[in-house]
């Protein structure tokens, strides 16, 4: 617990490294203000065509700062992309319970419950997609009612969000057995996450078990889902435990290629090591609506594969992959120079060692290391 505690207050230390915004926007439906408050991500200014994923908080008076300090963090090592965050306001005026306002019978909306709904998706989301670059990919948290509440967003023909964090959700009537089922229906790809503890209120726990047990049997491939149940964690302390566990869970597929990811999916492959970094990005275009180079560190990481399992062929796929990706920079060539100089043909392999030393150094490839490696080779020919 004091771990979990010191890691949090670490990682708000990093909660510098974006732009941190207040601005409000004035409701027709709830006939008031309702205030935000917002973190551009660093490279927002600098990078003007970049679109954002969004990070929309209920209870942003309380979740906003644990949430940026997780996702800056997570950044600072490239673990998790850059995000849009916007917090709103619900404690200011006691707005909180009055905007959850649903029928005990039907567990539906009601009141000013449905008013904030149509706030949130006919009002707050256009005034955010118009002012700021954001993505198609959008993630909505929540602690306890509100977690309970934003399931709501769920049974839209399109549902305004693709990804929910729902911390220790206080469930409305049969919502145990609904939002199972709505998750139990869709084609394309979602992300749930919930978590509870063994401090968790009793009450709420029951219904959470239930829900994981009934998201977990109607095993829909196209669900990316996680339950966490924490132990000596309280009802408080648990949204600690939990945001890093679903940050890291929904954007894994952003994550670089780890030791285990190499050692446990990459190496036993018998081939389509390319393919699998083709693919790698492709999901994470596709998933999560983030376009981005391929890694340098992602190439080398292929590139010790296919040494390590003798596929020496496919150093040519990788080659055409990285003129692609860095078309001015020696990792075209000094890849044909690998394939050339794996495959037995040194005179090529000579070649293209030398083209490469008149293209831009990237990573540690260097203009000397490019020369050292022909010159090494023009004496195995001299040799023989």
């Amino acid at each position: 617990m004091k771990k979990i505690i010191l890691l949090l207050l670490m990682t708000l230390s990093f909660s510098g490294f974006g732009q941190k915004l207040k601005d409000s926007i004035l409701s027709k439906k709830l006939d008031t203000y309702r205030h935000l408050t917002i973190s551009l991500p660093p490279s927002y200014d600098r990078e003007t065509k970049k679109v954002y994923p969004l990070l929309f908080l209920l209870d942003g008076d309380y979740l906003f700062d644990p949430f940026q300090g997780a996702i800056s963090y997570g950044n600072y090592w490239d673990d998790l992309p850059e995000v849009i965050i916007v917090g709103l306001a619900q404690n200011r005026d006691n707005e909180r319970d009055s905007d959850c306002t649903f029928d005990d019978s039907t567990g539906l909306p009601e009141g000013k419950g449905e008013s904030f709904f149509e706030f949130i998706g006919g009002e707050l989301l256009p005034f955010l997609q118009n002012k700021y670059r954001i993505s198609p990919f959008k993630i909505i948290a929540g602690h306890d009612v509100t977690a309970g509440y934003m399931n709501l967003f769920l049974y839209k023909d399109n549902p305004l969000f693709n990804a929910y964090i729902s911390l220790s959700p206080e469930l409305a009537t049969e919502m145990e057995v609904r939002v199972a089922e709505r998750l139990g229906t869709f084609k394309q790809n979602m992300f749930y996450y919930q978590s509870s503890a063994d401090g968790d209120i009793k009450k709420m726990r029951t219904k959470i078990a239930t829900l994981d047990e009934n998201i977990k049997a109607a095993n829909n491939t196209s669900l990316n889902y996680k339950y966490d149940d924490f132990k000596g964690a309280s009802h408080y302390s648990l949204v600690l435990y939990s945001i890093p566990s679903a940050l890291y869970q929904f954007f894994a597929a952003y994550q670089p290629i780890s030791t285990s990811e190499f050692q446990e999916k990459i190496v036993k492959l018998e081939s389509g090591y390319v393919d699998y970094l083709k693919n790698k990005y492709e999901v994470l275009e596709k998933a999560l609506g983030i376009k981005m180079p391929i890694r340098l560190n992602d190439f080398k990481a292929i590139e010790a594969a296919i040494l390590k399992n003798k596929a020496y062929n496919e150093f040519e796929l990788l080659a055409q992959l990285s003129k692609k990706m860095y078309p001015k920079s020696m990792l075209g060539d000094y890849h044909m120079a690998m394939y050339y100089e794996n495959t037995g043909d040194i005179k090529n392999a000579v070649r293209y060692y030398q083209n490469g030393f008149q293209m831009q150094e990237i990573g540690d490839l260097t203009k000397d290391m490019m020369l050292g490696k022909a010159d090494e080779l023009r004496v195995q020919i001299k040799k023989k």
